[in-house]
């Protein structure tokens, strides 16, 4: 079965797209911890990130740091954290979270809740300032 991101990635599923091409996508997180909270996919379903082969492993790092610097001209933040979990989806990704203290990127913290608007916007935003 599917995993959600690739049915995302297949265009089954909606997503507030911020980058993409043909080995990666990101997208807002629906449930973020601060604005801006971005997931990192790469297209082919892997479940753990340290199974992805070495060369997808780097360019997903490198994809993200692209998705990064977008996300940190757009959104008012000291740095843009980066971290992996690998439980909640059976398919490898990086969460990119906005910063200005080291407790914004707790998992248990309460989640951000954006309007449909606020995310449309704010993925137009980002996406208008990554550089692939």
């Amino acid at each position: 079965m599917a995993s959600i991101f690739t049915r995302i990635i297949n265009g089954e599923i909606p997503c507030y797209k911020v980058a993409e091409d043909d080995r990666f996508i990101a997208f807002l997180d629906i449930k973020p911890l601060k604005a801006g909270h971005t997931l990192v996919v790469p297209k082919q379903e892997v479940d753990y990130i340290f199974d992805l082969d070495d060369l997808t492993l780097a360019d997903l790092t490198l994809f993200s740091k692209k998705v990064a610097e977008g996300i940190k001209r757009v959104v008012e933040c000291k740095r843009i954290g980066m971290a992996v979990i690998g439980l909640e989806v059976p398919h490898a990704h990086v969460h990119l979270i906005p910063l200005d203290r080291e407790m914004d990127i707790l998992f248990t913290n309460p989640r951000v809740v954006l309007s449909d608007e606020e995310q449309r916007r704010l993925a137009k935003a980002i996406s208008e300032q990554v550089k692939l």
